[in-house]
């Protein structure tokens, strides 16, 4: 049977860059689906069953070890993650497949060479529910890599170092990630930063910075009040700034306590 392939992440190049190489480095294998986030990687292996799964480790909602746990042992699954230093040693120690963005070929076609190998001899998969449990965990609260503390971007014509707790807010603007933050006069003032919104949230202290829409990421200290909005939405209203963050419903529950 021709083997086949879902790959999830939120990042629409980054799935399709990720298809490009894997029809390079296995030919017939079928990409049968491409989801935005963990939740639509589970609905569609139910409905489609694809042999391997590729699940960016860092999605809004549901992430990728959180979809691998309800994904179970139905597929062989490949980790994807952006953060060699701290992903990297868990997926090895559960003796895991894994791939460090930016995806290269060769480290690619070893992935797959694994893979053949497992699914031509029927080799069951080669994790299991406790092992993704505890993964999960280990992502969640102690394998984030120390949260950043300056940000260097574009103001200009001159390359800025930015410091974090400056920051009021990060949105996303086709490839780049645009900074609003203060200056030394607390001015407010805005960067470009080439760094993808997903990458930076992956390395921000969760407990200063939160994502509130696919697009946008607000640090709580700069957060002046937040209004509650139709379905299920909040308006985010901002210190000293005229901007209006909109959450969305998936991240409204930032401000259950606010």
């Amino acid at each position: 049977m021709t083997p086949s392939a879902l790959i999830a992440d939120d990042e629409p190049r980054l799935r399709d860059e990720l298809a490009d190489l894997l029809a390079s480095a296995w030919p017939e294998l079928r990409i049968v689906a491409r989801a935005r986030n963990g939740r639509e990687a589970v609905e569609q292996f139910e409905a489609l069953r694809p042999t391997v799964c590729f699940l960016d480790v860092h999605m809004p909602g549901m992430s990728g070890v959180e979809a691998a746990h309800h994904i179970g042992r139905r597929a062989h699954l490949v980790f994807v993650t952006a953060f060699e230093q701290y992903a990297v040693q868990a997926f090895a120690q559960g003796a895991l497949d894994y791939l460090v963005k930016p995806v290269q070929l060769q480290r690619l076609a070893e992935t797959v060479s694994r893979l053949r190998e497992r699914i031509d001899s029927a080799a069951p998969t080669r994790h299991s529910d406790d092992l993704l449990r505890e993964l999960a965990k280990q992502l969640q609260h102690g394998g984030r890599p120390p949260g950043l503390r300056w940000l260097r971007a574009q103001v200009g014509s001159a390359l800025r170092l930015i410091p974090v707790d400056r920051v009021d807010f990060l949105q996303a603007d086709n490839k780049y990630t645009v900074v609003a933050w203060r200056n030394d006069e607390g001015a407010t003032s805005e960067a470009v930063v080439s760094t993808p919104l997903k990458d930076l949230l992956a390395q921000l202290d969760p407990d200063q910075f939160v994502q509130v829409h696919r697009s946008a990421i607000v640090n709580l200290g700069s957060i002046s009040h937040v209004v509650r909005g139709v379905n299920e939405t909040a308006d985010i209203h901002l210190k000293g700034r005229p901007e209006v963050l909109r959450a969305s419903r998936n991240f409204t529950h930032h401000f259950k306590q606010m």
